[in-house]
């Protein structure tokens, strides 16, 4: 049946569709849709595509080659495949294979089935996970199995209506350009699904193998050497701690328990409703650990049943890790990325000089990225080690890895403020299960020798350090058209002088003038006043907005949209010196300051924002 749309390229797009998808209920979609003359509705979801963004692909699950489904998730495969074998064309580069792995969401292990399928078709062995696993597990099996890519179908943490496609190179690290354009490329390339891609029968293959008790074993082997054993002899055997542990309704539960057997650290208290694997997150609003006290009601109603001071939590793919201490007034903290990475950084430190006390800190390095707490730069600069800042998201912070350790460098530990924590290089990603096991050791650790919490430890660490005050937040923002008039209006907020381009007339001061901007870096546009030529060091990208502030009172604050939900984020951080102890005064100076960039820079009631309701 024909459908006329009134465009001729809509018509083309629905017939394509209509020709390619052999998935019944998908197809049944966009024939309904058309069939009721919908034609904005298909507008939007065939006449625009998914394109590789932040590592791969993230949508909602529905039909058109707008969203997550099996055709779109063939043409990636196809795309990919065909990328690989132009990169890689030996037949000795081929037998290295792919491994793929997935979580617990609706329709993620069919997807990972049906790009398995595209491999085999063109030879390329395929090392299939059988069951569902933690994100890491694909990003450590693409290293240790030498495969050409890795792909793990998730979404993370995003609400139960979506998936994802997340790719890792040969290197381990997630995609980075120019592989994400050339792979986007390759897909337009090869749009129309082969009849083979849809054959699951190609899943008995004998070039179809399954890495998960391999990979399981040695991924515990090696995070018990990465802990050293008198700490795990002298301090978590035994302990007198208690951690509750919340896997978000995802995948992270068998991996915690199994790291905390190996690192021998007193068995977890799970939150049984929210321990195995459900596609409907059915207890929690957001599935996603970062936004505080909200997503960890159980878990605080569990720990107070169970006398737990301690709580850790996973996002459902468990790449991520959050954590709340009861304080002495039995009240619950949740404390941010940025405090668990100035924690897990000192931790690392700690680490290696217990396992290696004879080696310099000279050629080890830390890493952040840009828009994460500089306290991790603090603690490098006074203790002798390296600190190196990137863009945001983990693809970076892994590459960079990767080019640091080819030099024979140590890289310790990396992190983002999204509580994405890298501890050692044995994953090349963020990895929430590694995470659980080293804050709980070190948890242990500090009780023992110190009597501490991880409060008074971080505290500590600010006396040492100097005190490091974060604001992070965001407002949603359902329509790109306004995120980009915002950012467009913050360029040009003060009257072009003489020697400044359209878009670069950032605002001189906020508050009424009370609060001073020395420096503004653009890395949507690559400007940066801080640098002699006006150039930012750090690549720039328009596909996205990125506004980085720099305040005369030392006060940084970024503003950005986010790659994978329509956010726009902020994060702000203020940093005192050693010794400084007006702590609640760099406190209230933040807080004062976030406000007034927010109501005159972002002018949420006139862009009709939503503010996140934590």
């Amino acid at each position: 049946m024909e459908f006329d749309s009134g465009s001729a390229e809509l018509n083309q797009r629905i017939a394509e569709w209509l020709r390619w998808d052999k998935n019944e209920k998908t197809v049944e979609e966009v024939r309904e849709l058309a069939q009721r003359g919908e034609w904005k509705v298909l507008e939007d979801r065939l006449l625009q595509r998914l394109t590789f963004g932040t590592a791969g692909l993230r949508g909602v699950m529905q039909a058109g080659f707008n969203a997550m489904n099996d055709l779109v998730v063939i043409q990636s495969a196809q795309g990919l495949a065909k990328y690989l074998l132009q990169c890689y064309p030996s037949e000795e580069d081929r037998s290295r294979g792919v491994v793929l792995g997935y979580d617990g969401r609706y329709n993620s292990k069919r997807f990972a089935e049906l790009s398995a399928c595209v491999f085999l078709n063109e030879n390329i062995p395929v090392w299939l996970y059988s069951s569902t696993v933690a994100t890491p597990f694909v990003p450590f099996a693409v290293l240790e199995l030498k495969c050409l890519a890795g792909i793990m179908v998730t979404a993370s943490h995003n609400p139960k209506e979506d998936n994802g496609y997340k790719v890792y190179w040969t290197n381990s690290a997630q995609i980075i350009p120019p592989h994400d354009k050339n792979i986007q490329t390759s897909i337009m390339e090869n749009l129309e699904p082969l009849e083979s891609s849809w054959n699951l029968e190609l899943l008995l293959s004998d070039k179809l193998n399954d890495p998960y008790e391999q990979m399981v074993e040695l991924y515990f082997r090696k995070l018990q050497a990465n802990v050293p054993q008198p700490f795990i002899r002298d301090y978590n055997t035994g302990s007198p701690l208690r951690f509750v542990y919340s896997a978000m309704h995802g995948v992270g539960y068998p991996f915690v328990v199994k790291a905390f057997e190996c690192a021998r650290l007193p068995a977890v208290i799970a939150v049984p409703e929210q321990r195995d694997p459900d596609p409907e997150f059915r207890t929690v609003k957001f599935p996603n650990p970062e936004e505080g006290k909200s997503s960890l009601v159980l878990s605080m109603q569990l720990a107070n049943e169970t006398g737990c001071d301690l709580i850790l939590a996973n996002d459902p793919d468990a790449d991520r890790l959050a954590c709340a201490e009861k304080d002495a007034k039995g009240e619950w903290r949740v404390f941010s990325g940025n405090e668990l990475g100035a924690l897990l950084g000192w931790w690392a430190i700690r680490c290696y000089r217990e396992q290696y006390p004879d080696r310099s800190l000279s050629d080890c390095y830390l890493i952040a990225s840009t828009v994460s707490s500089k306290m991790c730069r603090s603690i490098a600069n006074i203790d002798g080690l390296n600190f190196i800042e990137t863009l945001t998201g983990f693809k970076w912070m892994g590459n960079k890895s990767v080019e640091l350790l080819s030099q024979g460098k140590t890289v310790l530990f990396a992190f983002e403020e999204a509580i994405g924590f890298m501890i050692s290089p044995t994953v090349l990603d963020k990895d929430g299960v590694s995470a659980a096991c080293h804050l709980a050791t070190m948890a242990c650790y500090l009780r023992a020798t110190s009597n501490q919490s991880l409060a008074d430890k971080l505290n500590e660490l600010y006396d040492i350090y100097g005190f490091h005050c974060t604001l992070a937040s965001y407002h949603f923002c359902y329509e790109p058209p306004v995120m980009e008039r915002i950012f467009k209006r913050i360029r040009n907020m003060e009257p072009a002088g003489d020697a400044k381009q359209p878009d670069q007339n950032y605002p001189k001061t906020v508050g009424e003038g009370r609060f001073k901007i020395a420096d503004v870096r653009d890395l949507t546009t690559g400007y940066d006043s801080s640098q002699p030529d006006n150039r930012a060091v750090l690549p720039s990208s328009k596909s996205s907005q990125m506004i980085t502030f720099s305040f005369e009172n030392g006060a940084v604050v970024t503003l950005r949209t986010s790659g994978t939900e329509p956010k726009i984020k902020y994060y702000a951080e203020m940093c005192a010196q050693p010794g400084q102890r007006d702590w609640n005064g760099s406190k209230a100076t933040l807080r004062e300051m976030v406000d007034c960039i927010v109501e005159e820079l972002l002018q949420p009631k006139e862009n009709n924002l939503t503010a996140r309701s934590d």
